[in-house]
C-alpha cells in the first residue's frame, strides 16, 4: 500500500470515467490563462419604476428646413404669472461689480454681458446695492460731480446706487401666487424699478441674510409688454406706459 503512494510521476495513468478533455482543462486552469471560469455578467434588474432608455423614432421628411428666429424674451399680459417677468438667478447668472467700482467701469460691464443693471457685491457676495444704466447715464453722476468738485472718471459705484436696505423683498413662495400686473403694483407702490426675490427658508440667522433667488425689473417687464426701450426715461413715466400698455 506505502509503495502505490511513493510511486513515480511516470507511472502509467490509471483509466477513469472522464471524458478525455478533462486533463486538458485542467492544464489550462493552472497554466496562467485564467484561475477562474468566464462568467457573463449579469445585470440587476431595473426598478418596477424605472422605464428603460430608448431612442426616438427618426425620420428623413424630405423637406427643407429653416432656422427658428431667437426669441429674446417671452410676451406676457398683466395676468401671465410673475415667474414670467422674473430674472430667475438659479438659471441666468446675476452680473456684478465692487462697490470701489468707476462708473466707466462698471458702463463697460453692463455693455459687455449685454445687461442694463448689476449686483453690486462685496467680497462675500453680499448684496450691497443695485446700479442701472440709467443711474450712469442719468442726472446722478452730474449731482455727485458738482457737489464733490470732481470730474465724472471719479465717481464711484457706491455713490449713485441704490443701497440694498432701500431695495423692495418679495419671498419666492408669494411670486409663485402672483401676477405680472401684481408684480407692477408692487413695484408702483414703493416707487422702485426693481424687486428682489428672496429665498425665505435660505435665512442664516447668525448673520441676518438670506438668498437672493432673483429679480424684478420695471424696464424688463415694459420690454416683455412689447413696449419701447425705457431708456432715460423716469419712473413715473414709464408706468404710465405700463399701465396704458396693460388697458389696452
Amino acid at each position: 500500500m506505502t509503495k502505490r503512494k511513493s510511486a513515480s510521476l511516470e507511472e502509467a495513468p490509471v483509466e477513469t470515467s472522464e471524458p478525455k478533455h478533462a486533463g486538458a482543462l485542467v492544464e489550462r486552469m493552472f497554466s496562467g490563462f485564467g484561475h477562474l471560469p468566464e462568467v457573463t455578467p449579469v445585470r440587476p434588474p431595473l426598478p418596477p419604476s424605472e422605464e428603460p432608455y430608448r431612442p426616438l423614432r427618426q425620420s428623413r421628411p424630405g423637406v427643407s428646413f429653416r432656422l427658428q428666429s431667437q426669441t429674446h424674451e417671452l410676451r406676457v399680459q398683466a395676468s401671465s404669472p410673475a415667474t414670467d417677468v422674473m430674472t430667475d438667478l438659479s438659471r441666468v447668472e446675476a452680473v456684478t461689480t465692487t462697490a470701489g467700482a468707476s462708473l466707466d467701469e462698471a458702463h463697460q460691464t453692463m455693455i459687455t454681458r449685454g445687461v442694463r443693471a448689476l449686483f453690486v457685491v462685496d467680497a462675500a457676495r453680499v448684496v450691497l446695492g443695485i446700479i442701472t444704466a440709467n443711474d450712469i447715464l442719468g442726472e446722478k453722476p452730474i449731482q455727485v460731480a458738482q457737489d464733490r468738485g470732481v470730474r465724472h472718471s471719479e465717481i464711484r459705484v457706491s455713490e449713485v446706487m441704490t443701497p440694498a436696505d432701500l431695495l423692495e423683498a418679495v419671498g419666492l413662495e408669494d411670486v409663485l401666487k402672483l401676477r405680472v400686473g401684481d408684480v407692477i403694483e408692487t413695484l408702483k407702490h414703493s416707487g422702485r424699478q426693481h424687486a428682489l426675490v428672496i429665498e425665505t427658508g435660505s435665512l442664516e440667522a447668525s448673520s441676518g441674510t438670506c438668498t437672493v433667488r432673483g429679480i424684478f425689473s420695471l424696464t424688463q417687464i415694459a420690454r416683455q409688454l412689447g413696449l419701447p426701450p425705457q431708456f432715460g426715461r423716469n419712473v413715473a413715466r414709464t408706468f404710465a406706459e405700463i399701465e396704458a400698455a396693460i388697458g389696452a
